[in-house]
């Protein structure tokens, strides 16, 4: 997958993706919050959106990205020219309680796929997610998942596009003040070996 400028716009920046860097920490945390306060005010407390504590939130993906807590974990970043307009974060998966391991191989789960709104339909989500599935395929995993509120249509649409599907697999989390239903969706993967993915981006 190439980065290439956006169609239809000559002369704009290229749009691209990377591997996020511990200095894109700050940004990432920004994207996380603006994106939660617009697609999910209606499903979490307004606590957790509105009493954010951003420094906590910039410590933890410094972290992430600086000292992941495996090798198979990582943060990727999407990029309209210089400015960072989206993120995903991925690694091993959990098993579910009762859950065998899948007999093909590994599985990794996508912890977080986001876009900021005011960057939304150019493509980014679609090259983050596309950039998870190279990197996880060429290090041997076999499957991706995603826990989604079941209420999140938009994102639903998004998945279903891209090929993947619910796996009947439910749960609900405590958020302090309600309850919060989630869908686990996932796609297998068929092992492609990706042309290359590094620090500077997709190439």
């Amino acid at each position: 997958m190439t980065s290439l400028p956006r169609p239809g716009l000559p002369g704009r920046a290229e749009v691209s993706v990377r591997l996020a860097r511990p200095e894109d920490a700050e940004a990432i945390a920004r994207v996380q919050v603006v994106t939660w306060r617009a697609a999910y005010r209606a499903l979490l407390p307004p606590a957790v959106l509105d009493d954010w504590d951003e420094t906590a939130a910039v410590a933890a993906w410094w972290a992430a990205v600086a000292t992941p807590p495996t090798p198979g974990h990582g943060v990727l970043v999407a990029l309209d020219g210089s400015e960072l307009t989206g993120f995903a974060a991925f690694g091993p998966a959990e098993l579910a309680p009762e859950e065998q391991p899948l007999p093909e191989g590994p599985t990794n789960e996508v912890t977080a796929l986001l876009v900021e709104p005011r960057w939304g339909r150019r493509g980014h989500g679609s090259r983050l997610l596309a950039a998870v599935t190279d990197l996880s395929a060429a290090a041997g995993v076999r499957r991706l998942q995603l826990w989604l509120p079941e209420e999140d249509d938009v994102t639903a649409r998004f998945l279903t596009g891209a090929g993947w599907a619910t796996d009947g697999w439910v749960r609900t989390l405590d958020t302090g003040s309600s309850t919060l239903r989630q869908l686990r969706w996932h796609t297998l993967l068929e092992g492609e070996q990706p042309d290359g993915i590094d620090e500077r981006g997709v190439q």
